[in-house]
């Protein structure tokens, strides 16, 4: 089994989501859409067998930060996604 460290996370713009991918296989997703300038970040999942691994937390990093990169305010519908903002309090500039 692959290790934590070997995991990557890779947009996907043509699928609206962030992957987090782990030996080949996508393990985690963060869902969004654009909508009037804003990112809407409506779900957060990672696969049962590898929760409570840091995965959510690098899949809502990712997101964030690509929110940022495009000038997006964020709508974080998602509660997983809401409370990292609230946790790391680094992108409530980004809520919107």
């Amino acid at each position: 089994m692959a290790e934590i460290r070997d995991l990557s996370v890779r947009h996907s713009p043509e699928r609206s989501r962030y992957e987090a991918v782990l030996g080949g296989q996508v393990v985690g997703v963060a869902d969004y859409h654009i909508v009037d300038g804003r990112m809407v970040l409506p779900h957060t999942e990672v696969s049962p067998d590898h929760e409570g691994k840091g995965i959510g937390g690098q899949l809502a990093k990712a997101a964030l930060d690509g929110a940022r990169d495009q000038r997006l305010l964020v709508v974080p519908s998602c509660w997983f996604i809401r409370e990292y903002i609230d946790r790391t309090g680094g992108y409530a500039d980004l809520v919107a």
